[in-house]
């Protein structure tokens, strides 16, 4: 069941499709839902930087060199290995948007830690690589929302107060 599910959840968490994916559902949800989406995409935005311009560049980590079976084999990215940027994302993306929405943290936390395993058991890096990532991207992530914080205020959706009477004839 695994070589037929992780190869496909890595590819599609290439380039943050999957994100962008769950931010269009998000986006059609109302104001909560754009905010959370706006959040969570400004979020890899910033760990996608850090991880693939800064990190990748000091670690200067070699990818996993040990034999995976073709079921599961993909090419290789031709970046450095530490830390894995597709954990970051997926890492920054749950912490931002379960952050905003609550109810989706734990369902998108699991999903992220899907495609950090996916990254080690497709042979594209080692273990420590994405547990890196996934520091990274939480950390990283919990701080894109506290700036967004500051910046614009938070969505709240107001209960429904008494009804008042109309006044007129």
């Amino acid at each position: 069941m695994l070589d037929r599910t992780m190869p496909p959840l890595t590819r599609i968490a290439s380039y943050s499709v999957l994100w962008a994916g769950v931010s269009a559902v998000l986006w059609s949800r109302g104001p909560r839902g754009r905010r959370a989406a706006a959040v969570g995409l400004a979020a890899i935005g910033v760990t996608s930087a850090t991880a693939n311009l800064a990190m990748k560049g000091l670690a200067r980590r070699r990818r996993p060199t040990a034999p995976v079976p073709a079921a599961r084999r993909l090419p290789q990215p031709s970046s450095t290995s530490f830390p894995s940027g597709h954990t970051a994302s997926a890492a920054a993306f749950s912490a931002a948007v379960g952050r905003e929405a609550p109810e989706l943290a734990v369902p998108l936390a699991a999903l992220a830690a899907a495609v950090g395993f996916s990254r080690v058991y497709t042979g594209a890096h080692y273990p420590g690589d994405v547990l890196g990532g996934w520091l990274l991207g939480r950390v990283l992530g919990a701080v894109v929302v506290r700036a967004a914080d500051r910046v614009v205020t938070p969505v709240t959706v107001a209960a429904p107060g008494p009804r008042r009477p109309r006044r007129g004839p």
